[in-house]
């Protein structure tokens, strides 16, 4: 089966060398791999680190390079899917690191008659200062990020409501289309949404993982955080269904203090007592756990100040993007689902050329 290798990339010069050194040394022959990147208009060397890679000779299928009629995710990955011809699409982000025989597992788990597979996805850093490691911490605890099932590895065969860098059939996206562009950071959780609705089920295997590198800095981790809550925000009027009530505990956690904070000047000071020592007691009892559980350095006595930091920020986030929400949906033109729906016919367009090709192949072989 041949595989698109996709990725996309905004000013990601410093990791994109290790991200190829992965692609270079997949176990899954090179030329059933094609591997598209797209730039996201980067104001650094992405896009002639790119321009490099395609220009050495890997032994690859062929080797794309392409730039996003917009800087965001959800028309970078459009981009890359309007030219993809793999029987099999896979989507790895650029701030990551797959194993060997990551692209050979994901093959084999399709043809064994999965339509969307894929694994668990750990945390990972890029250095190994004790500051990186405390964000690392903070990252890959349940209180401190997500609950997402797809981050930690399984024990066994299980089916999630989501996957990340995850591997689709081809048919998947000629049924369901592409991106919605008119989102941000929930772009995978509105695709997601549409091929569960239609019927497809993401299939997590103990055999794959990969790795998403944390944010190296507190105030990148807490700008991702507010980004990601933002989106949230916004979400709500496009596709709430795609969004579970886990995405709002920091929103409704910020609403209690300030509730209970207005309560208290009113003369009232037990209803944030309450929630505060609530909030200090999960915190105290997951700085513990870090500190049981990983190789903990003098900057984990700091997790206790890091978490309301993330919690309280994600939390901001959704306000502002719930105050945006009447404005924003009023720029919305509609031209984001033409665009699924050209993605869909592309895919369709590509599938049939493909087919069209391999039997003029054939026909060749067979005349000679």
């Amino acid at each position: 089966m041949i595989v698109s290798l996709c990725t996309i990339a905004y000013n990601e010069q410093n990791v994109l060398n290790g991200l190829f050194r992965d692609f270079r040394e997949q176990s899954y022959p090179h030329d059933k791999i094609e591997v598209i990147m797209v730039d996201n208009k980067s104001e650094d060397n992405t896009l002639q680190l790119m321009k490099e890679f395609q220009e050495t000779d890997y032994g690859f299928l062929d080797v794309k390079v392409l730039t996003s009629p917009k800087r965001t995710q959800a028309a970078a990955w459009n981009t890359a899917l309007m030219e993809a011809t793999g029987d099999i699409i896979i989507r790895v982000d650029a701030h990551s690191k797959i194993p060997r025989h990551f692209v050979a597992r994901n093959v084999f788990n399709i043809k064994e008659g999965e339509d969307i597979v894929g694994g668990g996805r750990p945390n990972t850093t890029d250095g190994v200062d004790m500051w990186k490691y405390t964000l690392l911490a903070a990252e890959e605890s349940l209180f401190g990020s997500s609950v997402a099932d797809y981050r930690r590895p399984p024990s066994q065969k299980e089916y999630h409501n989501s996957l990340f860098h995850a591997a689709y059939r081809r048919e998947v996206f000629a049924n369901v289309g592409g991106f919605n562009e008119d989102l941000g950071r929930t772009e995978d959780n509105e695709l997601h949404y549409r091929m569960r609705a239609a019927g497809y089920k993401f299939c997590c295997c103990p055999e794959i993982v990969s790795f998403q590198h944390t944010r190296n800095t507190l105030p990148k981790m807490i700008k991702q955080k507010y980004g990601n809550g933002y989106w949230v925000g916004l979400t709500v009027g496009v596709c709430p269904k795609c969004l579970s009530y886990f995405h709002f505990i920091p929103f409704v956690f910020d609403l209690s203090l300030i509730g209970s904070l207005i309560i208290w000047f009113l003369g009232h000071p037990a209803l944030f007592a309450i929630i505060s020592a609530m909030y200090l007691m999960f915190n105290l009892v997951n700085t513990v756990g870090c500190f049981m559980m990983k190789k903990p350095n003098p900057f984990f006595f700091l997790l206790p100040f890091i978490f309301p930091m993330l919690h309280i920020t994600y939390g901001i986030g959704t306000m502002v993007g719930l105050l945006k929400l009447p404005f924003w949906k009023k720029k919305l033109d509609g031209s984001s689902q033409k665009r699924i729906e050209e993605v869909r016919q592309a895919i369709i367009k590509n599938t049939r050329k493909r087919k069209d090709e391999k039997r003029e192949a054939e026909s060749e072989i067979k005349n000679e």
